[in-house]
């Protein structure tokens, strides 16, 4: 690093220059106008006993400014020791550079000074123990407790917290790696995993396809991997491969249903890895190697729309890239789109009927809880800060509502190739909404004006709430349970004479939904005895159940601290402690479990969960 003489006057007003300059991403310092990254090469050792990743980034550029001579990467918390150009005589030569203070949200800008433009620059660095994309378990939160584990979860910028890059969606490259790991473990990467592979020499890998960073992902574990399907397999701790390898049985019918729609996957494999309990989200649609949560895993494939949604970001999101965080319903809304379409390609209209349903209901009870200015697709706010980006979770339903509006006014033959035509146009490109809005326009309202009107697309992007001239999903079978809920909470119907045996977890998930804050404790106990709701396998069921128990005053407390100890996804747990957090009864009880459970949860989630607290003080 230099030292703060002339060099430092100089990179201090290179970094007022780039703050004042237009930047097409908030989220980011790199100056891709300038100069983009085409590939990325890693080689990396992992330090368990430090919990760190060491080695260097070498990054292959392309210039686009001819007068450029500094770039800038996106870090955080990465210890640089070294920074080196190649020459045009192939000579690899120092470099000054200089890290600018730390900001929280975007972590620091790494300034490399240029005398010339070169094609290569190699990073040396080493990451930090508290990395925010990285997760260190120790064995004992292993399933085994043989050995520890590691896995990231890069999305949305924290791929800068493990390796020094241009941290935006607007980037693309392809990468390679060599990895080194303890004996005994696996290193599986979102590229080419060969499962013959054993290590020696290090762990190698190829991605050919060019990606943003968000998806680089790593995981390094005692791992076992199996088969599902003639271009896919399942990775897992030795412990539960079985059952996951059992759950994906269907994996290959998806690829077929979604390629029969939106035309060839363009990945070469769909392997999959389930992480262990403390993954805070559902999935992560990294390609080649989606990352998994095993509250996916009921026992009898009712979760499994969740890797249908993994694998449509084959398409809509990992092909076709939101190019900013503002877009990134771009990537969401369209993803869950396709997904109620894979799942009734396989499962049928029925089936998919009743998701969409309840996908909408919980989609308009979101609404109480953000803000009216949140509740667009996107922003017409200038993409100058985070800030006034929308929400982020109401973006998958309601995007996918303004799709389906659009297929069901057009007709899917209609509709249908005009969205694999988006897909197809725009092949491993980041885009905008203006860019979709011109699509949209262009090659399907321009021949069908009928469809949609200027004023209610409009709405639907950039309105709050979902649009009066949206048709609402309804389901036969949910309006049978319906009535039969709405005579059980009067007490009409013995909670016996339920039909319950017979619900399919969606039914379930409708169900308990509905009774959240109305149920009683007697009632929730009584629905507790006779179907056995609170030892279910199925995650999704037994969250909503252990919520509702704990609006109703249900004691819950055996079942749920098990729970609490053994799942880390933040969809599940947030909510559930938010809930006791606000039962006078259950504050202090929900601290001593939440001791005990934090350091089995990511950081994110670790966060999430304090602000919770916080919040509850």
């Amino acid at each position: 690093m230099i030292k703060k003489t002339l060099a430092a006057a100089v990179f201090a007003a290179l970094s007022a220059l780039t703050a004042t300059s237009a930047h097409a991403d908030p989220l980011s310092y790199a100056r891709y106008d300038q100069v983009r990254t085409t590939d990325l090469y890693l080689d990396l050792k992992a330090d368990f006993s430090h919990k760190t990743l060491a080695g260097y980034a070498e990054l292959t550029l392309n210039w686009i400014d001819k007068s450029a001579r500094t770039l800038v990467l996106d870090t955080n918390e990465l210890n640089v020791s070294k920074v080196q150009v190649l020459a045009a005589n192939g000579r690899w030569s120092a470099a000054s550079f200089m890290l600018d203070k730390l900001e929280l949200q975007k972590g620091r800008a790494l300034r490399i000074a240029l005398p010339f433009q070169p094609q290569k620059v190699r990073v040396y660095y080493r990451t930090a123990p508290s990395a925010t994309a990285l997760q260190w378990m120790n064995p004992e939160q292993t399933m085994s407790g043989k050995r520890p584990f590691m896995f990231s979860q890069s999305e949305e910028i924290n791929a800068r917290s493990w390796a020094p890059v241009q941290d935006t969606p607007a980037v693309r490259f392809t990468y390679s790696a060599r990895i080194e790991a303890p004996a005994g473990m696996r290193v599986v990467m979102s590229a080419e995993n060969d499962p013959n592979a054993t290590g020696a020499g290090g762990w190698k890998f190829r991605m050919t396809q060019p990606i943003p960073s968000y998806l680089l992902a790593i995981a390094i574990g005692e791992l076992d991997v199996r088969p599902v399907g003639p271009r896919s397999a399942v990775y897992a701790e030795p412990q539960r491969i079985e059952a996951a390898a059992n759950e994906l049985v269907d994996t290959e019918k998806m690829i077929a249903a979604a390629e029969s729609l939106y035309g060839p996957y363009r990945w070469e494999r769909y392997d999959m890895i389930v992480l262990p309990p403390s993954f805070p989200i559902g999935g992560m649609e990294n390609p080649r190697m989606t990352f998994l949560t095993p509250t996916m895993i009921a026992g009898d494939r009712s979760l499994v729309d969740l890797i249908a949604h993994e694998l449509a970001h084959s398409w809509s999101g990992n092909l076709v890239t939101n190019a900013s965080w503002k877009h990134f319903w771009l990537n969401e809304g369209f993803t869950t789109y396709v997904t109620t379409r894979i799942v009734e390609k396989l499962y049928g209209e029925e089936v998919a009927e009743m998701n969409l349903q309840v996908e909408q209901e919980e989609a308009m009870a979101s609404l109480a809880g953000i803000p009216a200015a949140k509740q667009a697709l996107v922003s017409r706010d200038p993409d100058t800060s985070a800030a006034t980006y929308t929400d982020s979770g109401l973006v998958y339903p309601k995007g996918a509502w303004l799709l389906r509006t659009l297929e069901q006014r057009a007709g899917r033959e209609v509709f249908d190739p005009f969205l694999r035509g988006w897909f197809d146009q725009h092949a491993f490109q980041s885009a905008t909404t203006d860019e979709f809005v011109d699509y949209l326009k262009k090659n399907l309202l321009a021949a069908h004006p009928e469809v949609m009107t200027q004023a209610e697309l409009e709405e639907w992007l950039y309105g709050a709430g979902i649009p009066a001239s949206a048709k609402h999903a309804a389901s036969a079978r949910l309006a049978a349970l319906d009535a039969q809920r709405s005579a059980w909470l009067k007490g009409e119907l013995p909670t016996a004479d339920l039909s319950a045996r017979s619900w399919i977890a969606l039914e379930w998930m409708h169900f308990l939904n509905d009774i959240n804050g109305k149920a009683t404790a007697q009632q929730m106990q009584e629905l507790d005895q006779n179907f056995g709701v609170g030892k279910t396998g199925n995650n999704e069921i037994a969250y909503r159940f252990f919520l509702a128990s704990v609006q109703a005053g249900y004691n819950v407390r055996e079942p749920l601290n098990k729970f609490l100890l053994s799942v880390g996804r933040q969809k599940f747990v947030v909510p559930l402690y938010t809930a006791l957090l606000k039962n006078a009864n259950e504050k202090d009880w929900a601290k001593g479990v939440y001791a005990k459970a934090r350091s089995h949860y990511h950081p994110e989630t670790q966060t999430s969960v304090d602000k919770a607290f916080k919040k509850a003080q």
